[in-house]
């Protein structure tokens, strides 16, 4: 195996293994005071992103306000409501 295969490997692995921390409660998306509008809430009461895929730039809240869609591990230096139950914040604090 070539050491770009590798490599990759290694990258889907680790992206797997960050994934699975998500508790899916949807507090990095705005759950606990204004969401994304593409942030559904299952019968369950588990979060997930309607364009997941898509998600990261301009997006906006279900009131209307626009805002930048980053990536969690941009987000980690921020605080918002909920984030003391993140298991992202809880792994690099």
């Amino acid at each position: 195996m070539s050491d770009v295969n590798s490599y990759q490997n290694w990258l889907s692995l680790r992206e797997h293994q960050s994934e699975s921390l998500c508790r899916h409660c949807g507090a990095c998306c705005g759950a606990e005071e204004d969401p994304c509008e593409h942030l559904h809430i299952s019968p369950e009461g588990k979060s997930s992103c309607k364009v997941y895929a898509t998600r990261l730039g301009p997006q906006k809240t279900l009131s209307g306000r626009m805002f930048n869609c980053i990536s969690i591990r941009h987000k980690m230096g921020e605080s918002w409501p909920g984030d003391e139950h993140c298991p992202y914040k809880r792994t690099v604090s």
